[in-house]
């Protein structure tokens, strides 16, 4: 089969569908932006066939998911998306396809397990499904999985790939086989390499009118049933070994418990297999018989998927921060979504650029990823809103190392950026003040400028909305502490430039007085750095900070 229809979770699974709202659209836009959706849908569809990765599969579906829904807010009639990747064919398959429903956590994966017995667990081959029709032995047809029903017809496809055997080693009689031809990946490790593509790879390979011998060698065969075999498990592993499937014998384990089928989840999504797969199959060893198969999932088998290495989110708005040394950072904030056991609001676009590169605009969907499996990471843009918000990103030119030492309106960003630099830990280190901190001595209006907070009370601070007395003293008490850190790391929180290797020295004066040609001839200090650091002890602003700070009494100034 090409993909999946991920609409029928949304009937069979509803805890897979998405929670989101619905869009607050007037029935215009519903049914222009639905449509742009489906369009968008076929075109994937019509890449996938061509065999052109364009999309990850897990975002396919979860975009399909999302018109599902979007269908259900508006009940709306829109056209199904073209060039559906399930069609059927002009063959016919002597045993449906039956397709799997998948569970979406380990509480479901339980609920199902309740009242079974005679549990094993597989991979999940990420491939495409095909029937294979054996009479006397030698192979007669291979078909494509179609629509369950009805496929294409690959026999001449599979003389060029060496994984399907010609002859199996059967008595008189036909024998079915189902399963998953896949691209061979040797060594593939799941949770390090993701999907890679392999299934449209495999398909655009099944889909072309010829296949060569060198891309045949490429595709596998995971054999996943026999539905005129016997109807118990271990029958049916003893007949796969005659015909020559180790493989898949190899990999069906009999799994007596949640635990057990959780171990081997675990194991296959972190260990080599020779192919990618997106999750595991569970199965009860004694099914019916393969004549009462229908084309729907069975009650006696489902998929539980690995965590989705992408997920699809909404973008709600788009704020520009601007840090404390001016650059202009695109921040998305997003429909909350859940990436493995983390929630995700919001994700950085990382520069100004980027953003509007990509043209992210409230309402767009993208694509989220983990990077070092904590921190979210914006893929790219997976779809874009037909209507489009207009939005007015800050000048880059405005915002620079010397930019907005006080919060006027334009620099609020940038001047609370430099109020938690000059605190934190890569600061001057002050216990218990943090960004709140400063938040409520700028709504109290006692910090409009960088050091305002030297001239506070304990009395002062006491008096302040959200500050007890016990608070007011530790506050009070680091601010104090703060004006026994030495030079250097004075002049780190208020901004200077790094330094690198350069040597310092022991007082203001002494760094004040360096030309850029000074600054160059020191270890690691190139032309711009030269240049920044020769403005910063020129700044007016700066130099007024170093006013403040002499006649406080920290050394060095």
């Amino acid at each position: 089969m090409l993909r999946r229809i991920a609409i029928l979770l949304c009937s069979t699974l509803p805890l897979l569908c998405s929670a989101a709202p619905c869009p607050s659209w007037p029935p215009e836009r519903a049914a222009l932006e639905l449509n742009a959706l489906s369009d968008q849908i076929g075109q994937w569809n019509e890449d996938y066939r061509q065999g052109r990765v364009t999309v990850a599969d897990e975002l396919y579906d979860q975009t399909l998911l999302k018109l599902q829904d979007w269908k259900i807010c508006f009940s709306a009639e829109v056209a199904e998306p073209a060039t559906t990747p399930t069609e059927g064919g002009p063959l016919e398959h002597p045993v449906a396809h039956t397709g799997l429903n998948k569970l979406p956590n380990a509480q479901a994966v339980g609920e199902w397990l309740k009242h079974r017995s005679d549990i094993w667990v597989q991979p999940k081959v990420d491939g495409v499904a095909v029937t294979l029709i054996y009479a006397d032995g030698q192979l007669q047809r291979v078909i494509s999985r179609g629509d369950g029903l009805s496929g294409q017809d690959w026999t001449d496809h599979a003389q060029h790939i060496p994984a399907i055997p010609p002859r199996l080693n059967a008595s008189e009689g036909q024998t079915l086989v189902q399963g998953e031809l896949y691209l061979q990946a040797p060594g593939h490790v799941q949770a390090e390499r993701g999907g890679m593509g392999a299934r449209a790879t495999v398909a655009g390979l099944l889909n072309r009118k010829q296949l060569s011998d060198a891309d045949g060698q490429r595709i596998g065969l995971f054999v996943w049933e026999l539905p005129n075999g016997p109807l118990d498990m271990p029958s049916r592993l003893d007949r796969l070994i005659d015909l020559g499937f180790t493989d898949t014998v190899k990999l069906t384990h009999p799994a007596h418990s949640l635990a057990d089928i959780q171990q081997w989840r675990q194991h296959w999504y972190q260990s080599p297999l020779p192919f990618a797969s997106d999750g595991i199959v569970i199965r009860q060893g004694t099914r019916p018989a393969g004549k009462r198969w229908r084309s729907v999932p069975p009650a006696s088998a489902v998929a539980w998927k690995y965590p989705y290495a992408q997920a699809l989110a909404e973008v709600r708005r788009v704020e520009f921060k601007v840090g404390r040394t001016g650059r202009v950072t695109p921040v998305l904030h997003l429909e909350p979504v859940q990436l493995d056991d983390r929630t995700i609001r919001r994700v950085s676009v990382g520069s100004l650029r980027r953003w509007s590169r990509l043209d992210i605009r409230p309402g767009d969907q993208v694509a989220i990823a983990l990077a070092g499996l904590t921190i979210p990471r914006l893929e790219g843009v997976t779809w874009h809103t037909q209507t489009r918000e207009e939005l007015a990103p800050p000048e880059a030119s405005r915002y620079h190392l010397l930019s907005c030492w006080t919060p006027e309106p334009d620099c609020a960003s940038q001047f609370r950026a430099r109020l938690e630099w000059l605190s934190s830990k890569k600061g001057l280190a002050m216990a218990g003040v943090g960004p709140g901190t400063w938040e409520k001595l700028m709504n109290a209006n006692r910090v409009s400028g960088l050091l305002d907070w030297l001239d506070l009370t304990e009395a002062e601070l006491a008096g302040l909305p959200g500050l007890g007395k016990r608070s007011a003293s530790n506050l009070y008490g680091s601010f104090q502490s703060a004006l026994q850190q030495p030079l250097p790391t004075w002049l780190k929180a208020l901004g200077m430039p790094p330094t690198g290797e350069a040597s310092m020295a022991d007082t203001w004066d002494e760094l004040a007085q360096r030309s850029e040609r000074d600054w160059l001839d020191q270890p690691g200090i190139g032309k711009t750095r030269a240049q920044q650091l020769t403005a910063f002890f020129r700044d007016p602003q700066v130099h007024a900070f170093r006013e403040k700070l002499q006649a406080a009494g920290v050394g060095g100034f």
